[in-house]
């Protein structure tokens, strides 16, 4: 082991590295790097202006009846929105979204009319499982069964009421 030693103490096989990275190359680089990202915007915007321009060559020719002034038919002015169909795009969500759901939270929790002349009405739907948990499912009859009606209910109070076979209470 005192064979791999040299006088001064450190080993030679066991050495570090000589050559380590320069400045000059990690600067070509960096410079390489930035002239490429400058070239590729270059391009990218040439060939953004030649797209547009190709577009606006292939824009249809208006209409001499049409009477506005504006000849891209891409941009469109703001009381022009009124005109499109439903739905359209919205311009502040959030506001919309919260209005909406303030419109939805006041119809789920209050009586109204959903239709006065045929007497169909609104109730709050906490009261509405009230009523559904006191009252229970309606229920449809079995299979075979006979649905009530007036007729059968008549029937059927006027059958248990007949006591004219049944013998004679003794008092």
């Amino acid at each position: 082991m005192t064979d791999d030693l040299h006088i001064d103490g450190r080993n030679e096989k066991m050495d570090f590295e000589r050559e380590d990275l320069g400045a000059r190359p990690i600067l070509i680089f960096l410079t390489s790097l930035i002239i490429g990202c400058v070239l590729v915007a270059l391009v990218l915007k040439g060939l953004y202006m030649y797209l547009d321009a190709y577009e606006n060559r292939r824009q249809p020719v208006e209409s001499p009846l049409v009477h506005e002034t504006s000849t891209d038919t891409r941009t469109v002015e703001p009381g022009a929105v009124k005109k499109f169909p439903q739905p359209r795009l919205e311009k502040d969500e959030t506001t919309e979204i919260n209005s909406f759901r303030m419109q939805e939270e006041q119809t789920l929790n209050s009586y109204g009319w959903v239709d006065q002349q045929a007497g169909v009405v609104r109730i709050p739907i906490d009261r509405a499982m009230a009523l559904l948990a006191q009252r229970g499912l309606p229920t449809r009859p079995q299979a075979g069964a006979v649905p009530p009606s007036e007729v059968n209910v008549t029937k059927e109070a006027a059958h248990k009421s007949d006591t004219s076979g049944m013998p004679a209470k003794k008092k």
